[in-house]
């Protein structure tokens, strides 16, 4: 069973936002997908300042068995890339919610997420 955190919210292509109430949100891939994803390998993060729009490609997360793309869940400016997964992609397997999350960001708004009440259903 893949751990879902309740103090997150969540997309329909796995990804995990954690918002901290003042514009600004962590971003991760979930337990769900890094598991089905395998061990990663590679990860390619956007640049700090990057402005990128809803659902356009920021992110690339490479594991032994595929490589996945990570989209935008809303209209953001990159504020702070995670730089240890550059020598550690596999921080992503071991701690998805905590030290392998993905990007910081700023946005106006992020809509459209599930809770992990919802998110959950998904996966059944």
């Amino acid at each position: 069973m893949s751990e879902i955190r309740e103090d997150r919210q969540y997309t329909q292509t796995h990804e995990w936002i954690l918002d901290h109430g003042d514009g600004t949100y962590t971003m991760g891939i979930t337990d769900h997908a890094q598991a089905l994803l395998g061990d990663m390998v590679f990860v390619e993060l956007s640049n700090v300042d990057d402005e990128v729009s809803i659902e356009d490609e920021f992110c690339v997360v490479e594991s032994v068995k595929v490589a996945s793309s990570v989209h935008a869940p809303a209209d953001l400016q990159i504020i702070k890339a995670n730089e240890a997964l550059d020598d550690e992609p596999e921080l992503i397997n071991s701690s998805c919610y905590d030290d392998g999350w993905l990007v910081k960001f700023k946005s106006h708004s992020v809509d459209d997420l599930m809770d992990a009440a919802t998110y959950a259903q998904t996966l059944d």
